[in-house]
């Protein structure tokens, strides 16, 4: 999804065009997000789970809590990991095998933000403290790819983890041992909400399309807290920004964010 096409060269000059006239391919506004879709328990089975569409992208996440073992130096607090997959018809690029550089860093950016912004308070899941800790584990699958997987997958992953129960387990003759019956809520302390920025040229854009991901120079994905707090932040590509450049992004990240997090709120508040 990063090659570079005659095709992709001719949208990318069409694209700044539209640009320089203060405009997108879409219609949207340069600092406005495609319309944001949520579905809640689209996977019936699992612990939590969210489908999320944004614009044509399409991604969904299935979240799995079990006993599990802690690190050697973190004995004291659960875990939280989280994947990500590309399933091969999302994208005619994508290919079966195993995970390529930019589905590592995707996985990766989803966590961080996630865990940078403590939303899951871990030190809660403790069953025997040293052996025995509750894993949460959340796995994201894209299903069609149309630009900016960083911000889809977030949401999903937010959305799943917030709707999520966690069965409760006791240590007993030293192993864990469910408790039939008693489900509750995942510790949650925030809503941490990732706002991915595309720079074009000299124009900075929020959650860009696929033809505007393909046409980028550069990205930033600046991850927020509740609070409007910086939690996370990852850059890429080819070209850089400037202080003034990253400051801007900073602002958008929390002003976008804001209205992002009330979607998200929205969508846990109906599925109750």
């Amino acid at each position: 999804m990063t090659s570079v096409s005659v095709i992709d060269e001719l949208k990318r000059t069409q694209i700044l065009e539209l640009l320089e006239q203060g405009k997108r391919v879409d219609g949207r506004a340069l600092d406005e997000p495609r319309e944001l879709k949520i579905e809640i328990n689209a996977i019936p089975h699992a612990n939590g789970s969210a489908r999320v569409y944004l614009g044509d992208t399409e991604t969904i996440c299935g979240v799995k809590i079990k006993p599990d073992r802690p690190f050697p130096d973190t004995g004291d607090r659960g875990l939280f990991i989280c994947t990500a997959e590309l399933l091969p018809l999302s994208h005619p690029t994508v290919e079966t095998g195993p995970p390529q550089p930019p589905v590592i860093e995707l996985a990766r950016v989803t966590d961080r933000g996630i865990r940078e912004s403590h939303m899951v308070d871990v030190s809660q899941l403790v069953i025997e403290k040293d052996k025995s800790v509750i894993g949460v584990f959340a796995d994201i699958v894209v299903v069609d790819y149309d630009g900016n997987l960083f911000d889809a997958c977030s949401y999903a992953a937010t959305a799943a983890l917030l709707t999520s129960t966690t069965p409760k387990w006791t240590w007993t003759d030293e192993q864990p041992t469910l408790v039939e019956g008693e489900e509750t809520p995942l510790p949650i302390t925030t809503i941490p909400v990732s706002v991915t920025m595309g720079k074009i040229g000299k124009h900075i854009l929020v959650d860009p399309n696929g033809d505007e991901w393909a046409s980028m120079d550069a990205r930033v994905t600046i991850t927020t807290d509740s609070d409007g707090n910086i939690c996370a932040l990852q850059k890429g590509g080819s070209d850089g920004f400037t202080q003034d450049e990253i400051n801007q992004c900073g602002d958008i990240s929390v002003r976008v964010g804001a209205q992002i997090r009330e979607k998200i709120k929205a969508a846990q508040k109906d599925s109750q």
